[in-house]
């Protein structure tokens, strides 16, 4: 196991780029339309980022300034922990309520109809699950301070609980692969990412020791050989290789300290660009992004090239909000890669200036976000809450 290379512990042979002072950038209003309206009769792809504070959902226009088109109040008060939504069916799930014990519930939503199809309440937690790409099957993490390591197979149609997986303590934060054969399970108590099959739904690696008793925000390139940790009390990352399951590389940010306060993880968010060829990492602490190419990774040890600015403070408290209402941040590409959504700031960066171009305000009170994209009147596509990879050959 290599605990922090050389590269990455002493610096870069590339200075940083730092931006001056930012002021909070505004997005332009437009007329409000829905996705499923405003995008029938035409044959381009429409790009809209869905945001989710607690009891609403909000839809910007990516193609529009990132304008604000739709506000839908939603019966999920009781505290988002996720989001997930499947183009095939046509069909968006929130998770919401308890992250432990009973309580935890789910919400079904018809994009075209526009309407809520079932709500259900588990005699379990819920937290950030993840979707099969057919959407057929969620894997439902029953909450961070649940001490089960469970996660639950639920069929999307019903919503009803097929099995589980236990797979670590604290189960938290979940990916599944493009190709839909695996599925990622962080436990926030873990020292390892969890990776089962899901045809057997049996567990076939575990990636680490992490660093930190914990796996937090994570993601992994399209390959399935590669993954990308935030770990508790670590400002930085480490990098895994999902096929011998070790820590290659232990990243820290250069030039920014942590005193400690605040959330347990101060790098609460990390997003790899869908050509796998930087990572965007959040730092709580500074109120920074900081982007690192990782295009040479595993060959050689990411390399921190710039250091962005963020136009609000994260030192706050989401609102409205239930529980677990302190501001951790989390980040998300688009996946054409132009925009990075930092959340609980509210800020979008534009990645070919590495600038910040909006702030949309409920962005700033949720870290629950996610891309569809529209064509005709119909979902034709939908990022996950990770950005991740979207490299699925060698190049």
């Amino acid at each position: 196991m290599l605990l922090c290379f050389l590269t990455a512990c002493a610096g870069t042979t590339h200075s940083p780029t730092k931006q001056g002072t930012p002021t909070k950038p505004t997005t332009s209003p437009v007329t409000p339309s829905s996705p499923a309206t405003f995008t029938v009769g035409s044959s381009a792809t429409h790009h809209y980022e869905y945001v989710f504070p607690d009891g609403e959902m909000d839809v910007f226009d990516m193609d529009q300034g990132q304008a604000l088109v739709q506000k839908i109040a939603l019966p999920t008060t009781a505290g988002v922990r996720g989001v997930v939504a499947s183009p095939v069916t046509h069909m968006l799930y929130v998770s919401y309520g308890s992250d432990h014990g009973a309580g935890g519930s789910l919400l079904k939503y018809d994009l075209l109809a526009q309407n809520i199809v079932w709500q259900k309440t588990y005699a379990h937690g819920v937290d950030s699950m993840a979707i099969t790409p057919d959407g057929q099957t969620i894997y439902m993490p029953d909450g961070e301070l649940s001490d089960d390591g469970n996660w639950y197979i639920v069929d999307a149609h019903t919503g009803n609980d097929a099995g589980f997986i236990s797979a670590g303590t604290g189960p938290h934060n979940t990916l599944v692969s493009l190709s839909g054969k695996h599925v990622y399970m962080g436990g926030r108590f873990s020292p390892y990412l969890t990776v089962a099959d899901t045809a057997t739904h049996q567990i076939i690696q575990k990636i680490g020791p992490l660093r930190g008793n914990g796996v937090r925000p994570f993601t992994i390139n399209g390959q399935e050989t590669l993954a990308y940790m935030s770990t508790t009390g670590f400002l930085g990352f480490q990098v895994g290789d999902i096929q011998t399951g070790q820590i290659l590389y232990t990243v820290p940010i250069q030039g920014f300290s942590w005193d400690g306060s605040g959330p347990t993880d101060p790098s609460h968010g990390l997003s790899l660009s869908p050509d796998e060829k930087e990572l965007y990492v959040i730092d709580w602490a500074n109120n920074y992004v900081h982007v690192f190419d990782v295009s040479q990774v595993p060959a050689s040890a990411p390399r921190q090239v710039a250091d962005i600015q963020l136009t609000r403070s994260m030192h706050h408290n989401e609102s409205p909000c239930a529980y677990d209402c302190l501001a951790d941040g989390w980040l998300q590409h688009s996946r054409d890669g132009r925009f990075v959504y930092v959340g609980d700031a509210g800020d979008v960066i534009d990645t070919a200036s590495r600038r910040v171009v909006a702030n949309l305000d409920p962005l700033y009170n949720s870290r629950k976000m996610l891309e569809i994209d529209w064509q005709n009147g119909v979902p034709i596509f939908t990022t996950s809450r990770q950005g991740m990879g979207y490299v699925t050959a060698p190049g």
